[in-house]
């Protein structure tokens, strides 16, 4: 779930998202009150997972502008061995690492900042699986993509999941490969897979 400045809406503190998949289906997450919080629906959520299924077991990820952190939590809960979250908004942060707690996810750890920042340091390891969902106003998709090859976070044959509105340019690096896409309304949803081999 992550901020959208368009069809905005107000998803109250009230559990209206659910895991729907792993040992953690079914589990309720209480919603911070945020105005413009755009939820990945369900039914995108299942078809990325069947995606990912393969690869989800053991898998170092991170959940950029986590939101809620749905999709973070999702594949803790279908065996990730780590989710690092970045969310800006000290509120939505604060939410997620009582999510995290509440449901007992010890490999899930939050950082409260700006996720180009991040971005911009080298990482301890290399990811597996990054989710890169930024707000739609925001136009943060290629400099995100960018930082993500440039300074090494992506591991040689990491699994990147980009949603963007429908018919959004793209100018992402080389060696993210298109390895499977959908659509649910106005809303594109990807997953790229990389290859070291085409790397500029």
């Amino acid at each position: 779930m992550r901020s959208i400045s368009s069809n905005r809406r107000t998803i109250a503190a009230t559990g209206k998202l659910r895991i729907i998949g792993g040992n953690l289906r079914g589990s309720k997450l209480v919603v911070a009150d945020s105005e413009g919080l755009r939820p990945t629906p369900d039914r995108v959520r299942e078809t990325l997972f069947n995606w990912l299924a393969p690869y989800i077991a053991g898998a170092r990820c991170l959940d950029l502008y986590a939101g809620t952190g749905v999709l973070g939590i999702e594949a803790l809960s279908r065996g990730a061995a780590q989710v690092d979250f970045i969310e800006r908004d000290a509120r939505l942060a604060q939410a997620l690492r009582e999510n995290l707690a509440r449901l007992h996810q010890e490999s899930g750890h939050v950082r409260s900042t700006d996720a180009l920042t991040v971005l911009r340091e080298s990482p301890t390891q290399p990811c597996d699986l990054v989710f890169l969902d930024p707000p739609f106003a925001s136009n943060l998709w290629d400099e995100s993509a960018r930082l993500l090859e440039a300074n090494a976070w992506l591991a040689p044959a990491a699994l990147v999941y980009v949603e963007t509105p429908r018919g959004q340019a793209l100018h992402l690096p080389s060696a993210w490969q298109l390895h499977r896409e959908g659509h649910a309304s106005a809303v594109r949803y990807a997953l790229y897979r990389r290859s070291d081999k085409l790397a500029a």
